[in-house]
Order: structure tokens, then sequence, then C-alpha cells
């Protein structure tokens, strides 16, 4: 089993940039292809990025490609978002996720999820 734990969500001015990371435990990070969500008031859940269990491979969402890049740091078990650029629209709740299966935005939902962490970029 597999426990997630979000941070580093918070206000942010528009424009500006912010990092999230994700803490594993329970196994190594390195056993899991993982990756990140977002869920805005009123809007369907969608996908933001993944990242390979090496690390060697990335995919991202059509609205964040270019902006945001998903790292992972095997030996620490943890994995990170980093938001540039930040726009109104990407105010949203961002989970962390992972599964030994790959996952983006087509296909079944990852196994294991983060409680969320709360991003509000503002002008």
């Amino acid at each position: 089993q597999v426990q997630l734990v979000e941070s580093g969500g918070g206000l942010v001015q528009v424009g500006g940039s912010l990092r999230l990371s994700c803490a594993a435990s329970g196994r190594t990070v390195s056993s899991f292809n993982m990756g990140w969500f977002r869920q805005a008031p009123g809007k369907e859940r969608e996908f933001v990025g993944a990242i390979s269990r090496s690390g060697v491979v990335t995919y991202y969402g059509d609205s964040v490609r270019g902006r945001f890049t998903v790292s992972r740091h095997n030996a620490e078990n943890t994995v990170y978002l980093q938001m540039n650029m930040l726009k109104l629209e990407d105010t949203a709740v961002y989970y962390c996720a992972a599964d030994l299966q790959p996952f983006g935005s087509k296909g079944p939902t990852p196994k294991y999820w983060g409680q969320g962490t709360q991003v509000t970029a503002s002008s």
C-alpha cells in the first residue's frame, strides 16, 4: 500500500510560480508511475501531468503543457509539480496520484490518491 501527502499549495498571483510536492510512504516511489490531477469547483477532474517509474518519460494535459513540469526524486520518495506562468483557470485542488500502470487523460483512474492541496491564482 502507498500513502500520498501533497504540500506546497497556496495563493499566487497570475503569472507567478508555485511548486507542489507529494511525499509517498509505504513503498518506494520508483515502483510507480506518478502524476497530478486537479479539480476546480463545478468542473470535472482534469489530468495535469504524469511521469514514468524512472522519470524518463513525462506526459501533460493540453492546458498546462509548456508551463508545468512533473519531476521525481525517487531516493526521497517524492514527486513534484512545478507550475509556472499561472493563470486564473489554474485555480483548483491538486491531487497527487500513483499506480503501477501508466495513466493520463484517458484510461482507468489511478489506484492511489493524496488528499489534495489548494492552489489559487489571483489577479
